[in-house]
């Protein structure tokens, strides 16, 4: 326990300071065990569903308790295995192996801590929310699309087409095999029991959702005899490997590339909403990219799943009461002792169960709600958000982000040069030309196909007190233009803003 109030927030040696920590642990001790309950059955559901040990899963959830638990950067927000890396770990798994998994993990906690140091942090803040959203739905549709082979009990393809055009005879089989309807209805039964759940009385709801409805589904699937593929859980020490540097290679460098991109923007994103849920310190982002950085170092050295900040989780610590960092290093701590002395009943939940709770995890970060008001309200915008989901779907996830991205910056580029130009007849021998908005080298050749098109027979005046912006390309095109003008023995007025 010591050890522990060395690293809570505003921790010093004075009396005071100690009778502070003895009144808030209460409730950091009462929240670790919530926020335990809840990472359990997440950590074990992204490391199968990644193609990797259910082992895995626990070690990156203890690492993200433990190691990123003790440093600073954010108090409230609690790190782990993340569903919204479940398809980028599958498809790197599938393409390098799990073998090559340490070392991409291992390079994508060390750029985090470089872009940590070189304060990058706050710039993830800076990303469109149209192409945020749409690397959240285009997630979350593949992951439901792979999670429903094994909620249905089939075996899982791969390929992301494969999988869409197996899903008719995969709804087929599931609908008239009893060992499909036993894993549907066992993985229907541990959604029903999550979301009702929610909405049961506060003195029950303290016991999290995720928990009650795979202890229930579980439950009912052991005491029925149901025969269904069940988790594979072994010893740690069999699952842990030391990265195998000579291993690196081009493809590995791009990898562990992405890796820190998505999952350092994934951890400030959940930061940003945390900090809203609790009137406490806030997240010093460039710090808490390094905490990051150093918890998944750690797992690339263990040859675990990569870890990002997970909102669930997260949210599950604030609502639980946590006052301090010591419940997600405590969560950390139980994550470990479990593993270690009761790793057999692991063994008894169904994939099914698993699959149920992905699913369900993947139907959030679709986020249907948000998708259909952002389309109503920007039609730009939800064009963006649909290119970025449907590229990740297509392709992979880090074309459909870049694809986004790029789509927003041309965005952006198109409506921060929006100009207006007006030209108006007074009487035969004057034209008036106004200019509104933002006079930059992409709206050049327009202004000079108007300037050019006016006849060097006329009086013009041009009015600029309507631009927001005049760049050096624009006004040197405007100097020449009223150069040559008045070379031909016409005014030309320039009106500028005061």
């Amino acid at each position: 326990m010591t050890a522990l109030t060395q690293h809570t927030d505003n921790q010093d040696n004075s009396p005071g300071s100690r009778t502070t920590w003895r009144q808030t642990f209460g409730k950091d001790f009462t929240a670790s065990l919530v926020v335990f309950l809840v990472a359990l059955p997440l950590c074990v559901g992204v490391a199968v569903a990644s193609g990797v040990p259910a082992e895995l899963g626990i070690v990156t959830g203890i690492v993200g308790g433990i190691v990123v638990g003790l440093l600073p950067g954010s108090t409230m927000q609690v790190s782990g295995p993340a569903a919204g890396l479940t398809v980028l770990v599958a498809d790197t798994v599938a393409k390098h192996g799990i073998a090559e998994l340490g070392v991409i993990v291992l390079g994508a906690g060390l750029l985090q801590i470089l872009l940590g140091v070189l304060r990058c942090g706050t710039w993830f803040r800076a990303i469109s929310p149209a192409v945020v959203q749409g690397m959240l739905a285009g997630i979350g549709l593949v992951l439901i699309v792979g999670q429903l082979y094994p909620l249905m009990g089939g075996t899982q393809p791969s390929g992301t087409w494969a999988k869409l055009v197996g899903l008719p005879e995969l709804t087929v089989r599931a609908l008239t095999t009893p060992a499909g309807l036993t894993a549907l209805g066992v993985g229907v039964l541990t959604i029903i029991v999550t979301v009702l759940w929610q909405r049961t009385p506060p003195r029950l709801s303290v016991l999290p959702g995720v928990l009650v409805g795979v202890v229930v589904a579980t439950a009912v699937s052991v005491i029925a005899g149901f025969d269904l593929h069940r988790i594979e859980v072994g010893s740690l020490h069999d699952e842990l490997r030391l990265p195998d540097l000579s291993l690196l290679n081009a493809g590995v460098l791009g990898a562990a590339v992405v890796f820190a991109l998505v999952s350092s923007a994934e951890s400030l994103f959940s930061a940003t909403a945390v900090d809203r849920m609790h009137s406490g310190p806030r997240t010093r982002y460039n710090t808490e990219l390094i905490a990051q950085g150093a918890g998944n170092t750690f797992c690339g050295l263990l040859g675990a799943l990569p870890m990002t900040a997970v909102i669930v989780r997260s949210a599950a610590n604030v609502q639980a009461g946590a006052q301090t960092k010591a419940s997600r290093v405590l969560h950390g701590v139980w994550l470990l002792l479990f593993v270690v002395l009761l790793p057999g009943v692991l063994g008894l939940i169904p994939s099914a169960v698993l699959a149920a709770l992905l699913v369900h995890s993947g139907w959030k970060l679709l986020g249907l709600k948000g998708v259909a008001g952002m389309l109503r309200t920007d039609r730009a915008e939800g064009a963006i958000l649909v290119l970025t989901a449907g590229l990740i779907v297509a392709t992979d996830l880090l074309t459909g982000t870049v694809a986004g991205l790029l789509a927003a910056v041309i965005k952006t580029a198109w409506d921060v040069s929006h100009l207006s130009v007006t030209v108006t007849p007074r009487g035969d021998d004057d034209e008036v030309v106004v200019l509104r908005g933002n006079a930059t080298f992409l709206r050049l050749p327009r202004l000079l196909a108007v300037l050019e098109g006016l006849p060097l027979t006329k009086h013009v005046r041009l009015d600029l007190t309507g631009l927001r912006h005049l760049d050096q390309a624009c006004q040197q095109a405007i100097d020449n233009w009223a150069s040559r003008h008045r070379e031909a023995g016409l005014d030309v007025d320039v009106i500028h803003a005061p």
